[in-house]
């Protein structure tokens, strides 16, 4: 139940929040079309990503959420399966490895990000690339502890 008063509507409270302030609402409608329709990142190197997030949020909506997209790129269901082992499961690229290293480590410990992390990073992707990696992870967690902490119903109320 939602720490704040969501006027009921459609799409429910993940919706409805941004009733309150809708100038904002756009914004954050804004911000995941663009990591979805507008990333340069191959889907799976995004969705590794965005699922080492959902996971360290523990938010299980998010863990569960395909977007049409990445369902119309044909991201394989068990391409899921083993992020949280990322670092010794062998059925990952190094690309993905690094994007779900990425993730994890924008999501707990930024400081970690050295410049050994950043030589390997860019050894593998493009500097544009890497602003995507950024920008897309930083919705990815923003959004999710920002319904988290106000108690919304996190599901995707946004149709991608």
């Amino acid at each position: 139940m939602a720490r704040l008063d969501v006027p009921d509507g459609p799409g429910g409270e993940p919706a409805m929040i941004w009733t309150l302030r809708p100038p904002l609402g756009a914004m954050v409608e804004r911000m995941i079309r663009g990591a979805y329709e507008q990333s340069i990142l191959p889907a799976e190197e995004r969705e590794l990503a965005r699922m080492r997030i959902a996971q360290i949020n523990d938010c299980v909506a998010c863990s569960d959420f395909r977007a049409q997209s990445v369902l119309d790129a044909g991201v394989a269901p068990e391409l899921y399966d083993h992020v949280a082992a990322y670092a010794s499961y062998p059925g990952y690229t190094p690309r993905q490895r690094l994007a779900i290293e990425f993730a994890e480590r924008f999501a707990t410990n930024h400081a970690s990000m050295d410049d050994a992390f950043f030589e390997r990073l860019r050894a593998a992707f493009s500097d544009e690339e890497i602003l995507d990696l950024t920008l897309c992870v930083a919705v990815f967690l923003g959004l999710g502890r920002s319904l988290a902490v106000l108690g919304v119903d996190q599901s995707c109320a946004i149709e991608l």
